[in-house]
């Protein structure tokens, strides 16, 4: 296998131009670049020094300090608000009464691994905000074996830490996104997916699930208001209440303080990479013969494609279930296994430099130069060919990545649409990316990302259940039952990058019309970018009140206004809310 790895590092080189040496560099320089790595500020303790008005009647016994809050792009930037460190859940339930009391919204904290402000809004008034951090102390992981299995878990704990305490029971789930380390109440507050999808007679392991995280919940645990009482307090549902539905992806309209998830029986999965395949034959027209997506997602299920801008070969990742290690695959033992997705090489950093400073005309050169790296890297780390226990080959990207805007969406179609849906899109970006280059303009430089995943399935759920999550992206039309297929598709780029958001305003309205009527219906993925106008992404009003609503309304079944309802009477009083989410989810 070193004498392999050593052929494929040695025919990298030369191919690539990418040395052994270079790859390897540390990226000091990319981290310097237009906000694309952060870390968070130091904290100033309530009474030291305070640059902002204290709050009134604060708690004495729960931590306070002021801290500086920054999204994952750093696009929404707080130099400095009041965040309480809850010890438990019932200090969340002091903190929502006092802010009750005093006027102030509460919101929680996680890792911040987010684009939308669904947490706090850039430009609003911030003074009676409060950021609650979940994880610190939020954070317990406990698995209990039954029927079915289930693993309980403070808002605060991280999907990596709940997936290692659930492999060490012979445990783990389908589905699961890229980055272990965010927070699980923030994630299943969005309704988080993976790229895990049935292949062609494939079957759900009992108790996991090909949809968002979100469809895996049995028991939900939020500060609810309580009217009898007049204060707010702690309130269970469970999978069987019928509010459940609204509470399983919420975004950010309540406060959860700790969730049980069902699991199912761990495997082994395969995970090869291809760099070698034109894109022209990857995302070709649907029955095409060749090496096409939707091939390999028959015989896999589980694919994503990575397509870096003017290149002509996408990094194309598939998962297998594999239970025996083949021979010419290396195992693996943890997570994390692309060292290149996380280090930049000194060849990348030089054009990345010079997009970052307004050179554009230099994204053919970045293009290339991230493909380049990640077929050198894969070589250079031999991991173009992985085997191991599904969350060390799911989680492929660190919280360390580059920083990044997205836009894009899901699209709810039947299984047969999976290459029409992929080649629409990529022949429209294709065409429209050709278009502006010729004007000498380049508003992407970053690529484009394929995967897919299955709907949200009450029959996946094992007990009694009273629906899927209301908000979820993935939630199936109740008029159309073969639409079972959720296609993920994003375009990003370095934010602040000129003409970018013109561009997916342009992007996201052909999506919405071509995945339309019969065919499909388009959704936003909630944490990224969606509501684009040609300044910024979250602000067209008319996708806000109007096309996001109407994507969920489509089919009749009602499961937007009564989440929306549902949420107004568990908090009546919105103090886990903002002035965006009152936008996105007004009062009913």
């Amino acid at each position: 296998m070193v004498h392999q790895a050593e052929r494929k590092a040695e025919h990298s080189s030369r191919e690539d131009g990418v040395s052994r040496r270079g790859f390897l560099a540390a990226s000091v320089a990319a981290a310097a670049l237009a906000g694309i790595s952060w870390a968070p500020a130091g904290a100033v303790p309530w009474g030291s020094a305070s640059t902002i008005a204290p709050p009134p009647g604060f708690p004495s016994d729960i931590p306070l300090s002021q801290q500086a809050y920054a999204n994952w792009s750093r696009e929404i930037m707080l130099e400095s608000v009041w965040t309480a460190t809850a010890r438990h859940s019932d200090d969340v339930v002091t903190l929502a009464n006092w802010a009750f009391d005093n006027g102030y919204t509460v919101r929680a904290k996680g890792t911040m691994h987010g684009w939308s402000p669904l947490t706090v809004v850039p430009g609003a008034p911030s003074d009676r905000v409060l950021l609650v951090d979940t994880m610190a102390n939020l954070n317990s992981v406990v698995v209990q074996h039954g029927a079915p299995a289930t693993v309980t878990a403070g808002a605060g704990a991280s999907i990596e830490a709940i997936l290692t305490a659930l492999e060490r029971e012979g445990l783990g789930w389908a589905n699961a996104p890229a980055i272990g380390e965010l927070s699980i109440a923030g994630a299943l507050a969005i309704g988080a997916h993976g790229a895990t999808y049935p292949a062609v007679g494939e079957t759900i392991t009992p108790g996991q699930s090909y949809g968002s995280l979100s469809n895996l919940i049995t028991e939900i645990t939020v500060v609810a208001w309580d009217e009898g009482r007049n204060r707010y307090g702690l309130k269970t549902f469970h999978r069987s209440d019928d509010e459940i539905t609204a509470f399983l992806t919420h975004l950010g309209r309540t406060f959860v303080t700790s969730v049980t998830l069902q699991a199912g029986e761990n495997y082994r999965l395969r995970c090869r990479s291809f760099t070698d395949i034109p894109w022209q034959e990857l995302f070709a027209a649907p029955g095409s013969p060749g090496r096409t997506y939707e091939s390999f997602v028959e015989k896999s299920g589980r694919v994503e494609a990575i397509w870096f801008p003017f290149t002509q070969t996408p990094w194309l990742k598939v998962w297998t279930p594999t239970p025996v290690k083949p021979p010419e695959s290396r195992e693996v033992s943890g997570p994390y296994n692309y060292f290149f997705s996380d280090a930049i090489p000194e060849e990348v950093t030089t054009p990345l430099g010079m997009v970052a400073q307004g050179l554009q005309a230099a994204t053919p050169l970045f293009g290339a130069s991230q493909f380049g790296a990640v077929a050198a890297g894969l070589a250079l780390t031999d991991t173009d060919d992985l085997w191991g226990w599904s969350k060390d080959v799911l989680f492929y990207l660190r919280h360390t990545t580059l920083r990044v805007v997205a836009g894009g969406g899901a699209v709810i179609t039947k299984r047969s649409n999976i290459g029409r849906v992929v080649h629409e899109m990529t022949s429209w970006l294709n065409e429209r990316m050709t278009h502006y280059a010729s004007l000498g303009q380049y508003p992407v430089n970053m690529p484009f990302e394929v995967r897919l995943c299955g709907v949200d399935d009450s029959g996946e759920v094992l007990v009694d259940s009273a629906g899927v999550p209301d908000l979820s992206a993935v939630r199936p039309r109740a008029d159309r039952q073969d639409w079972d297929t959720a296609i993920w598709m994003n375009v990003v780029s370095i934010p602040g990058t000129a003409g970018l958001p013109a561009f997916l305003r342009e992007m996201e309205r052909w999506m919405v019309v071509n995945y339309s009527g019969d065919y499909a219906t388009f959704r936003p993925e909630w944490s990224k970018g969606w509501a684009f106008t040609d300044q910024a992404a979250y602000q067209d009003d008319e996708f806000l009140t109007s096309t996001v609503p109407a994507t969920f309304r489509a089919g009749g079944d009602g499961n937007w206004d009564f989440a929306l309802a549902t949420l107004d009477e568990h908090d009546p009083h919105r103090v886990f809310s903002n002035t965006f989410i009152d936008r996105v989810l007004p009062p009913s």
